[in-house]
């Protein structure tokens, strides 16, 4: 169990479901508040219900994160509610499949819009007050898709590689004022439910037989990795790319 993150203030990008939701729910759990982001304000707005039900405390602000302005926007309206952000996780991001070829202008743009650029300037907004306090934890989450060639997902594999490549630049530039940069890099991860459902399924199957895992990872699982990180428990752990991937990474 990671050490508490009481009087923490934490953004999750993209938490209104999924691994977003559930990296949210593990650093309230933890003693976090955290500020719940998404283009989704019903979905928004059932996980803060959620997460105060179960005793966190937490908050809704819509994002879109289509540009560096949303991004701006999203650092300035989350800094507003408690007053600072201590943790940063970079966990929204869009993965449409397609060969080059197939994929349009536009949505190579929301990819990298979405992937890359939302980070980096989330960073820019929100790293120099975390300096001036000498204190405070960025974990981008990324894939085991990052490192592997995907002939069609060529866009998200390479802006996942482009954020692990800011994970490191990230660590060097900040690592020595106090802020810790780290990744996550989540590998086949599904719900109980959607597991049930797919249960039998022969492309489930193979996706299984070359996990050394031999079971697909739950979203409670990256939350966990990331409170991690997050905490004093990871103070001595600058620019690691933490796999939680089921040995996906390893084929």
């Amino acid at each position: 169990m990671s050490t508490p993150l009481n009087g923490k203030t934490a953004l999750v990008t993209g938490s209104t479901s999924g691994i977003g939701r559930a990296i949210a729910d593990a650093l309230a759990e933890r003693g976090a508040h955290v500020i719940v982001s998404g283009r989704n304000a019903e979905r928004g707005e059932q996980a803060v219900a959620g997460i105060r039900e179960a005793g966190g405390k937490a908050d809704f602000i819509a994002a879109d994160l289509a540009s560096a302005d949303s991004a701006r926007a999203l650092a300035e309206q989350a800094r507003a509610v408690t007053g600072q952000i201590d943790i940063l996780v970079n966990n929204a991001g869009v993965f449409p499949e397609g060969f080059t070829v197939d994929t349009a202008e536009d949505v190579f743009d929301t990819v990298y819009n979405t992937n890359v650029k939302a980070p980096f300037f989330l960073v820019a907004a929100l790293v120099p007050a975390m300096i001036e306090r000498g204190s405070g934890a960025v974990v981008n989450i990324s894939s085991f898709a990052a490192d592997k060639a995907a002939p069609d997902r060529a866009a998200y594999s390479s802006s996942k590689a482009a954020l692990n490549n800011l994970t490191k630049a990230w660590a060097k530039q900040y690592g020595p004022s106090g802020v810790r940069v780290n990744s996550v890099a989540p590998g086949p991860v599904l719900p109980e439910e959607v597991q049930a459902a797919i249960a039998g399924d022969p492309r489930a199957s193979a996706v299984l037989d070359a996990l050394p895992a031999r079971r697909f990872g739950l979203p409670r699982e990256i939350g966990a990795a990331v409170a991690y990180l997050a905490s004093d428990d990871a103070a001595f752990v600058h620019g690691a790319f933490l796999s939680v991937d089921g040995g996906a990474g390893l084929a």
